[in-house]
């Protein structure tokens, strides 16, 4: 289990020792006054146990993953447990495929449930048989009403809603109606379970909630054993209850459900009452969160897959190169809240570069390259010059590149008649290759049919290489490259946010789609890397220098055909934001 504790912010690393990832205190949040609060009252004989409940029907996000950190990162703080639990009561929409893929995003988080799997189908019969104990009790009835029925006898927020017709079914009616929707007597749809409670409560969820509804469809892990299947809202609180949860903690849209969790627990009355905590969704700027959506994208072919680098899945963060620890320290630092609010991507973007500034070696790739011939440099000569792998961790040493006569630039960094402050290269003027030499263009060869640029021809003063006479020589610009004939090909991915607007979900667009971003992945192909990369594993992280951060797609990539993926940018908007006036951190 890898010992991430989210509240005190520590890691333990592979080695086994704990680095403190932030000195400063971080205040109590409201839940942990609440469960501080149980503790001091011997609610739950002090023990603290949650769970991470996902439904199997699509793949995690960026979302749940605030949640997965909050659920086991309280259970760590007290020394409790967590529970990864599958809510899995509609097999219309669910799959053996997202189960894995969720189990896999959560150990990938840094979280271990150890041996506390468990799914709602693993209580199928209990549950069935509290609410034979609710039919008995009179609290719930066997209902013909059809949804849409049900739907206008539920009434509005200022109506009340009217008693069913068959609400008044006597006890023994009820329970053998229940046993033969259970033995598959009666087509999907024609009757469900209902909770008898209050059809005038101001709380549309206690006006009399279905519990069971008849469903032919065959389960991921029961088959064809049941066609009824229990309503969430049945199903939740009762398998927390089952499980010995304490706090059940969920987010903000549950808070109107929160009356029938309770209800359904008091009437039943397992050993166990947990009780449930709402906190906020995390929203996200240029970013939808609902599963509906991200389902569309995905089955509409917007996107290449729940793992599209592009997707805010946890897969696709992942594939497009975050690491757990940035995706850990950006749902630190976004706290837990009461309200719902919207949160700046590009807060986690900032979380990424800050992760990767310590960690990611530096490389020179050139994305839209250039020939640049230096015409005084000896033909067939090659020399190898020492360049830092990352300056931010000397530990991390150096490497040798090639450096040659003919190299690729990028093909923006050369103008033939430059505008005012262009400091890159142009006829006559001076600029450093980096780790390299000074050079001077001297001319261009063009293309005469189109007038591309094909080549630029310059030369360069052997005494400016570090360590030499005048290596100490200023000039305003420094140039990355690689040398012609060892830089390896590889295509390039470029990502921007799937969203044009801030806010896609907004009410201004009828569809959502409408804000669809189009050119949200731009491939660039024979890009010029430096040869070090041609070996690059699948998944590894380095910063293109001047470019950004990029990471081996680990689906595309092949040995001899290599794919990156940008995870992002070098421009850190989030870092300038918390900028005050006279450039101190906010």
């Amino acid at each position: 289990m890898t010992g991430y504790n989210p509240v005190d912010k520590t890691i333990k690393d592979g080695d086994e020792r704990e680095q403190d990832c932030n000195a400063a205190v971080q205040s109590v949040n409201f839940i942990q006054s609440i469960i501080n609060q149980d503790n001091e009252t011997n609610v739950y004989n002090g023990r603290v146990h949650t769970r991470f409940p996902p439904e199997p029907n699509g793949y995690l996000h960026i979302g749940h993953a605030k949640s997965i950190c909050l659920n086991f990162g309280i259970a760590q703080q007290y020394g409790g447990l967590c529970n990864l639990r599958f809510d899995d009561t509609n097999p219309a929409k669910e799959d053996v495929e997202y189960v894995e893929s969720i189990k896999e995003d959560v150990r990938w988080l840094g979280f271990d449930w150890e041996d506390r799997e468990y799914y709602a189908s693993d209580y199928f019969e209990q549950l069935y048989q509290y609410a034979v104990k609710l039919i008995k009790m009179g609290k719930a009835y066997v209902c013909d009403l059809s949804a849409d029925e049900i739907r206008d006898y539920r009434g509005t927020l200022t109506q009340p809603g009217k008693n069913s017709p068959y609400r008044d079914r006597s006890v023994e009616e009820n329970l053998d109606l229940f046993q033969r929707m259970r033995a598959g007597e009666f087509p999907d749809g024609s009757r469900v379970l209902r909770a008898k409670i209050d059809m005038a409560s101001p709380n549309l969820n206690m006006r009399d909630p279905v519990l069971y509804r008849i469903l032919r469809a065959t389960h991921h892990r029961t088959g064809d054993e049941w066609c009824i299947y229990p309503m969430y809202d049945y199903a939740h609180p009762l398998s927390d209850a089952i499980e010995g949860i304490t706090h059940s903690i969920c987010t903000l849209e549950f808070e109107d459900h929160r009356p029938l969790y309770d209800w359904v627990i008091e009437n039943v009355d397992p050993e166990v009452h947990p009780k449930q905590i709402e906190f906020a969704r995390l929203n996200l700027t240029n970013t939808v969160m609902s599963k509906r959506k991200l389902r569309k994208l995905v089955e509409e072919g917007y996107v290449d897959g729940w793992d599209d680098p592009r997707m805010p899945t946890i897969s696709g963060l992942r594939r497009r190169g975050y690491t757990p620890e940035s995706i850990r320290d950006f749902c630190d630092r976004i706290g837990v809240a009461k309200s719902n609010s919207t949160v700046d991507i590009a807060l986690l973007e900032h979380c990424i570069r800050e992760d990767l500034m310590a960690k990611a070696p530096r490389v020179m790739a050139v994305l839209n390259p250039v020939k640049l011939v230096i015409e005084n440099y000896p033909e067939g000569k090659v020399e190898y010059l020492e360049a830092e792998n990352n300056p931010e961790r000397p530990e991390l040493g150096t490497r040798k590149i090639p450096f040659s006569r003919e190299l690729y630039i990028e093909r923006e960094d050369f103008c033939e008649v430059p505008p005012p402050k262009f400091f890159r290269l142009s006829p006559g003027k001076e600029v450093r290759l980096k780790n390299a030499y000074i050079i001077k263009c001297n001319n261009v060869i063009k293309d005469e049919a189109t007038g591309e640029i094909l080549e630029i021809h310059c030369t360069y003063d052997p005494d400016t290489k570090s360590g030499g006479p005048a290596s100490g020589k200023k000039v305003k610009g420094t140039l990355h490259w690689v040398s012609a004939g060892h830089a390896i090909e590889a295509e390039v991915r470029l990502y921007g946010y799937l969203f044009n607007d801030e806010d896609p979900e907004s009410e201004e667009a009828a569809d959502f789609m409408e804000k669809l971003n189009k050119d949200s992945l731009q491939r660039l192909y024979c890009c010029k890397l430096e040869p070090e990369l041609a070996n690059a594993e699948p998944g590894s992280r380095y910063q293109f220098i001047r470019h950004g951060y990029f990471c081996v797609d680990t689906v595309c990539s092949k040995p001899g055909n290599l794919v990156f993926n940008r995870i992002v940018s070098l421009k850190d908007t989030w870092a300038k934001l918390m900028k005050g006036p006279e450039g101190k951190t906010k």
